[in-house]
């Protein structure tokens, strides 16, 4: 039955010879993997110009040039990763960067800052969605948890069904949200040039009293939140069709530009509109009502916003896998992140990301201002580091033209320092928490990788002096009465040694009496040992005689426990047994120099 409704779920399983078949061309990865940051337009002019409301109303004018330097970092930051993709084409992104040029403590403070980043980008993604789709249906507002969670859920096992299936599933949407968003800048555009709208606005320049510096650089740092997943493509390149760090280059320099244009044209809008952040309708839904009205256009444009905001966490669905994978081969996560599914993806990583994610948005009930401060800094230590790691590379290694690629990557890393201070300094109580939580996943990773080391050194085998040790075997079964189960477990230990000694564990002298008397009839050929337990207990005497074999019998045997267990034909009849052979084995395992064997013997009613 689970295997019927997997293979419903996620589809048939798939040749590791069809790996190939599952890279991206551009026009899929375009979708897969700038997601993310396409649909940061629709909350990126929104978080600007909440900040600016601070100051009033007359200050939104500000939001202009706030974009404007928004799009000087975009270009900055899409240079210095098209760099970034042609300098490291096997991915890995500011993880690889910052290991390879500035440490390895350090490259793990990039990776751990990009796994949060992912992990706070779906939750993000489906809490900016569903406030999209609450502004067309209010009713729904109460509800936003779980529709959250269950577009997590989907997602997740999109995901689970392949690359190529979730970039064919993501693609249509995603141009599609492409298209309306600039039909409706062109729309808005053309009906204000012919003068239909009328607003009064504030004028650029206007002089606004209580305007501060460090209220125009919370307002920068706000709208920068909408070049998150700008990476992601950098980190992904093994996903690409060859020339993967071509296609991926080419890539995500459409994504600058596509970025670019959407921006800027929703934050003109947003000002020659007069439009206010409002917490019943998100800024792209007040636009789109005011150039459209309240018919099909505007429900479709609100339907496909909040499509594309939800399928935007795709973004890391694509690239936490892959970082993952990479941290979990050199040893800092776990090798399960390194085991590939039915459908060739890294399926460990893609469920526990949503599993994760699921539960933040749970924490922050959907609350997606309270997220997006620790969204932008976790991808700004990011940014910042990779830029700093690709300024040693061309310093170090003095390329032809290094010169140009160094000062393009020292801007960068300037400008994403700057902003990741300004996080800190101006929503420091929405996000010191990274400063903890980052500190112990970097710890965690050396740990793990402690553990990893450690282990290897004790599994090592000298090939010219460490042979196999050939001793006898004696077999213990504990017993709890005369069955087919025990008859089961005798035979097999029999078929493996003479030396097979069968122990009850008493808690009554009748019992026992019973238990001897019926075994002398049975005589199975096995020595029948008996223990007496006066606290009602099975695991402390069968370990301390178990302990005494050990002490006698440790230099000629090796010790086997077989422990015997009938399974039942259905699975809810396990609840009606005591799982003693379970709870003895638990115990046992972890006896040294002892091998513990479990018989199963199978009911069929």
């Amino acid at each position: 039955m689970v295997s019927k409704v997997k293979r419903l779920l996620i589809g048939r399983p798939m040749k590791s010879n069809e790996l190939d078949s599952e890279k991206l061309s551009k026009f899929k990865a375009l979708a897969v993997l700038s997601s993310d940051a396409l649909s940061s337009v629709a909350y990126g002019t929104e978080q600007i110009l909440i900040v600016l409301m601070a100051a009033g109303f007359t200050a939104v004018w500000y939001s202009l040039p706030i974009s404007l330097a928004v799009l000087g970092l975009l270009a900055i930051l899409i240079l210095s990763y098209r760099q970034t993709i042609f300098s490291y084409p096997m991915g890995g992104g500011a993880y690889i960067v910052a290991k390879d040029n500035l440490g390895v403590s350090t490259g793990l403070m990039a990776g751990g800052s990009l796994l949060v980043d992912y992990i706070l980008t779906v939750a993000v993604s489906a809490s900016a969605g569903t406030d999209a789709l609450t502004s067309a249906f209010p009713q729904l507002h109460d509800h936003n948890v779980l529709i959250a969670i269950t577009v997590i859920v989907l997602l997740t096992i999109v995901n689970l069904r392949g690359v190529t299936e979730a970039a064919s599933f993501i693609a249509f949407p995603v141009y599609l949200f492409v298209v309306s968003i600039f039909v409706l800048i062109i729309s808005g555009l053309f009906k204000y040039a012919t003068g239909s709208i009328h607003t009064d606005i504030p004028e650029i320049g206007a002089t606004v009293s209580n305007m501060s510096l460090f209220l125009l650089l919370k307002a920068f740092s706000s709208g920068c939140s909408a070049l998150t997943g700008v990476e992601a493509v950098s980190n992904a390149i093994p996903n690409f069709k060859q020339p993967s760090d071509r296609n991926a280059a080419k890539t995500l320099v459409m994504m600058g530009l596509i970025l670019g244009a959407m921006f800027t044209g929703i934050s003109l809008l947003a000002y020659w509109y007069g439009v206010t952040p409002n917490p019943k309708a998100t800024i792209v839904s007040q636009i789109a009502e005011s150039v459209f009205g309240r018919g099909g256009l505007y429900f479709a444009i609100q339907g496909v916003t909040a499509l594309i905001l939800f399928l935007a966490a795709n973004t890391a669905y694509s690239a936490f896998p892959l970082l993952a994978f990479m941290l979990a081969k050199d040893k800092f996560m776990p090798h399960m992140f390194m085991v590939r599914g039915d459908r060739l993806g890294f399926s460990n990583g893609i469920i526990i990301l949503g599993v994760l994610s699921s539960v933040l948005v749970a924490a922050f009930h959907g609350n997606t201002e309270g997220l997006i401060p620790l969204y932008a800094v976790g991808v700004f230590i990011p940014f910042t580091l990779s830029q700093l790691g690709m300024m040693i590379r061309w310093y170090k290694s003095k390329p032809p033209g290094w010169g140009l690629r160094f000062t393009i990557n020292t801007i960068g890393m300037l400008t994403t320092l700057t902003i990741t201070l300004i996080f800190v300094f101006t929503k420091f109580s929405h996000v010191w928490m990274v400063f903890i939580f980052l500190p112990l996943v970097m710890v965690l990773f050396k740990r793990i990788h402690r553990h990893y080391v450690n282990t290897a050194d004790q599994l090592r085998i000298q090939l010219d002096i460490d042979k196999p040790v050939i001793k006898g075997s004696t077999f213990l079964v504990p017993v709890s009465g005369v069955t087919r189960v025990v008859l089961n477990s005798i035979s097999y230990a029999r078929s493996m040694s003479d030396n097979v000694v069968a122990v009850y564990i008493g808690f009554d002298e009748e019992e026992i009496q019973k238990m001897e008397q019926k075994w002398a009839e049975w005589n199975p050929g096995v020595r029948l040992i008996v223990l007496r337990s006066r606290y009602r207990s099975v695991i402390r005497p069968l370990l301390k005689f178990i302990e005494t074999i050990e002490w006698k019998t440790a230099a000629t045997d090796h010790i086997t426990i077989v422990i015997p267990q009938f399974i039942t034909k259905h699975w809810w009849q396990n609840i009606l047994h005591n799982q003693s052979s379970l709870l003895i084995r638990t115990f046992l395992i972890n006896q040294k120099d002892i091998v513990i064997t479990t018989v199963p013997y199978h009911l069929n009613k």
